[in-house]
């Protein structure tokens, strides 16, 4: 790679990979029902062609953490694919190394065109989860691969025809336009005063619970006449500026 740009493959390509057979025999544990391992992780993903996902298996294999991501797809050598991998796990999930011995597991689903079969590139990858699971602390687990063909383990012969490669375009869009309907609120009547209020007159006059003078609820308002703000004085009864009475009145 070269300023960021893939270049395709490098002199030192092809260094670190592993064959179908070393594969087989390296004890790499299996899944147990490797059909709703993949639908899991295509409903979570949708993988297009060129998409690699990462899954971490507890022990009882439930997928503990995840994540998908692009690598290089010219590269045939595994030490670019593993730094890859490692980074995605450091990134999602704590590691095992302090642990005696792995308990969880860590599984590669790679999207690509062609045939199931292993290639080349795919011996790359497989060197890169062997070799990522252990600076990790995990044990490494199946490799597959979502072709149009549909999914295949490698090494096992285990395989399907849903989901495949296309079947992200075949998935349903969640849009706005989707959602439910927004139920409109029925208005509720309005309740003033609230249940148990005391009146302020009757409060100040002595009459209520809350004594002579004082409030009878904290932070009671009395409700605003309409069109009227809060802050907005009230006055006690309408002036007509034709009275002279009133005009001194207010005046003092």
């Amino acid at each position: 790679m070269i300023n960021g740009i893939d270049r395709g493959q490098t002199p030192c390509d092809g260094a670190r990979t592993i064959d179908l057979a070393s594969w087989v025999g390296s004890g790499v544990a299996q899944l147990g029902a490797p059909r709703e391992f993949v639908a899991e992780l295509h409903q979570r993903h949708l993988p297009q062609p060129g998409t690699t996902v990462l899954a971490v298996l507890d022990p009882q294999q439930r997928v503990a953490a995840s994540a998908s991501f692009a690598g290089r797809p010219h590269a045939t050598d595994g030490w670019h694919h593993r730094n890859a991998i490692l980074g995605e796990l450091r990134r999602i999930i704590p590691h095992d190394l302090r642990l005696p011995a792995p308990v969880r597991t860590a599984v590669l689903l790679r999207c690509r065109e062609g045939g199931p079969d292993w290639t080349e590139q795919d011996g790359a990858w497989m060197w890169a989860l062997r070799d990522a699971s252990a600076l990790h602390g995990l044990r490494c687990g199946s490799y597959l691969t979502l072709t149009p063909a549909g999914w295949h383990t490698i090494g096992d012969g285990l395989s399907g025809r849903t989901p495949h490669s296309g079947s992200w375009a075949q998935a349903p869009v969640h849009t706005v336009a989707e959602l439910p309907p927004r139920v409109a609120r029925e208005a509720e009547p309005d309740q003033w005063p609230p249940p148990g209020a005391v009146p302020v007159a009757a409060a100040q006059a002595g009459t209520g619970p809350a004594g002579p003078g004082q409030i009878a609820r904290l932070g009671q308002v009395s409700r605003l006449a309409p069109g009227r703000q809060l802050g907005q004085l009230t006055p006690a009864g309408p002036l007509s500026p034709l009275n002279p009475a009133a005009r001194r009145t207010a005046a003092r």
